[in-house]
């Protein structure tokens, strides 16, 4: 039972829930962008959010002012609040980031690792929401697939790192407008990929993803280039 307000021990537990409650916010708030359900440019209604989340709209600005400081959104003055539309610079850094980690995962992975049951489960996923038309769900499992590939690694650092990198990388995705383009083919070169892991062959599969890396960044790259005005945030 919460003690009254006015005793001493009430400040510490409600400064630590307050805590809890940003950190649940802000990664329900990565995670729609992972999603795909908000995109690069979008303005954030305070109110309607505050309301969905059920919160304050003053402990909305602090994740709001987490989320900026992360790179993940964009406070524009007397305009509100916007996704952060990704630059070239970034996109590039991200896949430079995406090989040094996933490629020397893969290349140093332990032959029985469980995190190839993830890879699996991500590729069966995949599948499935090819065959429904969901290009937003094979998207998201690609990004489990990749997860799994991280995991290979066995460092918690490596995969908190990830995680935020791929609420970046799916900033980058945003930028194109048709999911099914940028994510279709990705779906039988992860296949080929679990096959090779699932063979042991690591330095193989290593290899065979530092091409599907640089494939997948020249795709966004273009697009973007094509698609993309100066600037960042839409009107």
């Amino acid at each position: 039972m919460t003690p009254p307000a006015s005793t001493t021990p009430s400040a510490p537990p409600a400064a630590a829930g307050a805590q809890t409650l940003n950190d649940r916010v802000a990664e329900l708030i990565r995670q729609k962008i992972v999603k795909g359900e908000f995109s690069p440019g979008q303005r954030l209604s305070e109110a309607a959010l505050a309301d969905s989340f059920e919160i304050s709209r003053n402990t909305l600005r602090e994740v709001f002012r987490t989320l900026t400081k992360e790179g993940l959104l964009k406070h524009a003055p007397n305009r509100g609040v916007f996704v952060a539309v990704p630059s070239i610079a970034s996109i590039i850094d991200i896949y430079r980031v995406r090989r040094l980690i996933e490629c020397q995962a893969l290349a140093q992975a332990y032959p029985r690792h469980p995190a190839k049951k993830h890879m699996r489960e991500a590729v069966e996923m995949a599948l499935k929401c090819r065959e429904a038309g969901d290009w937003l769900g094979v998207g998201t499992a690609n990004m489990e697939f990749h997860k799994g590939i991280v995991e290979l690694a066995d460092s918690e650092r490596l995969n908190n790192l990830f995680a935020h990198i791929l609420v970046e990388l799916r900033l980058a995705f945003g930028l194109l407008k048709d999911p099914e383009f940028l994510h279709a083919p990705y779906v039988d070169m992860n296949m080929k990929l679990l096959e090779l892991i699932e063979a042991g062959k690591f330095a193989e599969g290593s290899a065979a993803l530092n091409d599907y890396l640089v494939h997948s960044e020249r795709i966004v790259l273009a697009v973007y280039a094509r698609s993309m005005p100066e600037g960042g945030i839409d009107s």
